[in-house]
């Protein structure tokens, strides 16, 4: 299996990231795994579809920072047919291109739908991944498992609905992830609230959710794919994010500690709830943030968090990944390009 991971940019990839664990446990099973930035594609003058891609010379790597000292050598980078790829993951996280490189989410996306027009399978599904560029792709999942939300850049109607709240609520950007731009409000105790209002909706609309007193024990991610719980040896890929200090974002990336979780049959029933939207786009990878019985968000472009599931449960879950990905491919095989993408992905 030829297998592409499409990444924000190939030379700031780092050891303890997902990508470089699925790429890695790709390569150690015999693959071949390339990885490529959003700004290393090219639509040839006839027609074709190219990308500048970097791989690993080895075959049985035992240190991530080994494999990715590799991917990252002058010598690594080729320029390949993207026809030639049997699987692209879109992996990019769109959070770190939003300021500086504000077009290579949308190129990222519409390069994956001229992929996946090829006949190769990319995942998650572009289209959907599309309609998912910011929040609001999250209001389309049953009202049951979400928070009370308002999403406005009124800011009247902004403090109205935090005081309907009872005066605390959670606000942060409708673009945007990894804990970036997040602040939890109090009426009360907050002057500066609508200073934080005008902050965040410079750049867009703000996104107020009702503030959870189990937000103080952090949250959990689980990891979903083909729409159930990714489980190894029953053992089931989800860990609590602990909030470091005071600070009450839980993102790994604002300094949360990763500790083992008992999988609940109310987290289980969860995700019987998203499950059908999650298969319907052709989202083959995620991970859901879970607070109590709610869903605080549904991370479809590039969850992260399968290290810490690996740490604390000695599984590869990166392994059953590319397992799957190979089932795929060869259920693929008996159908002769009958299956759409977004049905494959998740099939």
């Amino acid at each position: 299996m030829k297998i592409g991971f499409v990444v924000n940019d190939v030379m700031t990839e780092k050891a303890e990231y997902t990508t470089t664990r699925l790429a890695m446990h790709a390569t150690n099973m015999g693959h071949e795994a390339w990885l490529m930035g959003m700004g290393n594609f090219a639509y040839e003058p006839d027609g074709s579809l190219s990308a500048r891609a970097r791989a690993g010379d080895g075959k049985n790597y035992r240190s991530l920072e080994r494999y990715i000292e590799d991917v990252q050598k002058p010598t690594a980078e080729e320029r390949l047919p993207l026809s030639e790829f049997d699987v692209v993951m879109l992996r990019s996280d769109p959070a770190d291109d939003a300021q500086g490189a504000a077009w290579a989410n949308n190129a990222g996306v519409a390069f994956g739908q001229l992929i996946a027009s090829t006949g190769v399978l990319v995942v998650n599904d572009p289209s959907s991944l599309a309609n998912a560029l910011s929040k609001a792709y999250f209001q389309h999942f049953p009202e049951i498992v979400r928070p009370t939300t308002l999403i406005s850049r009124d800011q009247e109607q902004i403090v109205d609905f935090v005081k309907e709240l009872g005066g605390r609520a959670v606000l942060k950007p409708l673009q945007g992830s990894g804990g970036s731009g997040v602040f939890l409000v109090n009426t009360d105790e907050s002057p500066n609230m609508n200073q934080i209002i005008e902050a965040i909706s410079r750049d867009g609309y703000v996104v107020v959710q009702e503030y959870l007193e189990e937000a103080k024990n952090g949250d959990v991610r689980m990891f979903v794919m083909n729409g159930k719980p990714l489980m190894m040896n029953g053992k089931y890929a989800a860990f609590r994010r602990k909030a470091s200090g005071s600070d009450m974002r839980s993102n790994m990336s604002a300094g949360g500690k990763a500790v083992a979780v008992k999988v609940t049959d109310e987290m289980l029933a969860m995700v019987d709830v998203v499950r059908p939207k999650l298969v319907a786009d052709g989202m083959f990878l995620v991970g859901l943030d879970i607070v109590g019985d709610k869903l605080m968000e549904v991370n479809v472009f590039s969850p992260g968090g399968l290290g810490s599931c690996a740490a604390l449960y000695d599984e590869h879950f990166a392994v059953a990944v590319i397992e799957d990905l190979e089932r795929k491919l060869e259920i693929s095989k008996h159908y002769n390009g009958a299956l759409s993408n977004v049905g494959l992905a998740t099939i």
